[in-house]
């Protein structure tokens, strides 16, 4: 049997670091890079005696989050304790929440391959980290392994997508849809290299059409979008692979190697049971009431999937260019700014899409790479919005812009500030030779043929190197040829 006749299932777990200045259970500060095992107290530490304290602002991010997913937050939620040996885990066990998590069914929609698809999020929920192994950087580390406990106690909420995922291309849309609203609230940086945004994938294959589904596995660690979906994509082709061939899929946590773009076993799965959950007798029930919901409520900013279909509305965009314009809060902000400030804000979308996303993708840049700014493409748009340069002129301009690596008001104030030409005695000089010269063209457009002005403007255009306004042009040619 080949791929075809399989079909993926993925579900992903991701985990967020909260931006708030100390942990979850203890004021020690959440910042990274200190150093090694600097910010710690006896509660991250697990030492005997210590009881946790719940960060008032941790459980207000997570809430922030949770409602930008569409969940409904629950009034009452429950810390319990999910029991492992860690080397980096001192207490034995970590601080999370299990049957009664803060908040469930939500949903993320997606648009893969221009279908509409809402994925459902199963659970949103708040627990502390564990610390880190180190394996590298430290004497002696080809002989030993060192633990900093910096992270231990950082507040994390993990977000449980449904297993209905069906390609990896999806779950690379549904993970950067995720990172948008993240940042839009403003509750993590989002920084995978910090470790601030964690994603671990499930991933099954059964037969077409079958509705059970087949044997999982977890693939771990992966820091990086692009890297997730070759782990997929990989992962899918391997347990294909395995079942076309007779054999069957262990269920077990896989490591992605990213070098050899391989998957590896690592573990067998635990299931939940083996955690031995049961309610953290140091917390209280976790109550977040009606008005402090309504609160946390009316601090939410416009999120992305509005604001795109706003902008659509406000400035004739595509969906496609109002997702690249939204897709960090500071651009869409920029945007917004030099569209309301321009003379027309539908040239300055006008320009963004026509323009300088083509620029950019020639070039493999992302749009917050760009030389010219949002400020510039206004400034520009103003030019030609007033006919003081041309469409011609424009596009020069930001080929010398994308050239030098500057922005258009440098670029264009270093050209000497050229504008067209609205000297309508020189046009007519040129437009009159140009009529004695062409009596054949003259005769055909005077016989009913409108379409040889095009000729004629052509021509001043040209002789003008592109100086000259070709709507003025355009009417001095109408009115010397009726003539």
């Amino acid at each position: 049997m080949g791929r075809a006749k399989y079909e993926p299932v993925i579900g992903l777990e991701v985990h967020v670091q909260l931006l708030t200045a100390t942990k979850i259970f203890c004021s020690c500060s959440a910042r990274f890079g200190s150093a090694p095992n600097s910010s710690v107290c006896p509660v991250c530490l697990g030492l005997p005696g210590a009881l946790p304290v719940l960060n008032r602002r941790v459980v207000e991010f997570a809430v922030r989050a949770a409602m930008a997913l569409h969940c409904e937050v629950h009034e009452t939620s429950i810390f319990a304790r999910k029991n492992y040996f860690y080397p980096d885990l001192p207490k034995g066990y970590q601080i999370s929440q299990y049957d009664k998590p803060l908040a469930e069914r939500g949903f993320i929609e997606i648009g893969a391959g221009g279908t509409r698809k809402k994925i459902s999020i199963t659970r949103v929920h708040l627990e502390e980290d564990a610390g880190k192994s180190l394996h590298e950087g430290f004497a002696g580390s080809g002989e030993t392994t060192a633990v900093d406990l910096n992270r231990s106690g950082t507040p994390l909420i993990e977000i449980v997508s449904e297993p209905e995922l069906a390609t990896p291309d999806e779950a690379h849309e549904y993970l950067t849809r995720l990172k948008e609203i993240i940042l839009y609230t403003g509750v993590s940086d989002c920084n995978m290299e910090e470790g601030s945004l964690r994603c671990d994938a499930n991933v099954s294959v059964r037969p077409q059409g079958q509705n059970e589904l087949g044997t999982k596995t977890e693939i771990k660690n992966v820091n990086s979008f692009r890297f997730i979906r070759e782990a997929l994509i990989y992962e899918i082709d391997r347990q294909v692979e395995v079942l076309a061939s007779g054999g069957k899929i262990t269920q077990e946590t896989r490591l992605y190697n990213a070098n050899e773009g391989k998957t590896y076993s690592m573990r067998s799965k635990e299931q939940a049971h083996d955690y031995r959950y049961f309610p953290e007798p140091d917390l209280l029930p976790l109550v977040v009431g009606e008005k402090w919901r309504r609160e946390i409520r009316d601090t939410l900013p416009e999120l992305p999937e509005a604001r795109r279909q706003r902008m659509v509305g406000d400035y004739g965009i595509s969906g496609q260019d109002a997702a690249v314009l939204t897709s960090s809060q500071a651009l869409a902000d920029q945007f917004e700014q030099a569209a309301k400030a321009a003379l027309n804000p539908k040239r300055v979308a006008n320009l963004v899409q026509g323009e300088l996303l083509g620029r950019l993708k020639a070039r493999n840049l992302e749009i917050e790479q760009s030389p010219i700014s949002m400020n510039g493409i206004a400034q520009s748009a103003d030019l030609v919005e007033s006919g003081a340069i041309s469409g011609k002129m424009l596009k020069d301009f930001y080929d010398l812009c994308f050239e030098q690596g500057k922005d258009f008001p440098a670029v264009y104030e270093e050209q000497g500030r050229p504008r067209q030409s609205r000297d309508t005695s020189a046009l007519e000089k040129i437009i009159d030779a140009l009529i004695a010269a062409n009596p054949k063209q003259v005769e055909q457009y005077r016989a009913g043929k409108k379409t040889v002005a095009g000729f004629f403007v052509g021509q001043v255009m040209k002789a003008s190197k592109g100086q000259a306004n070709p709507e003025l042009v355009n009417a001095l040619v109408t009115k010397k040829l009726e003539g």
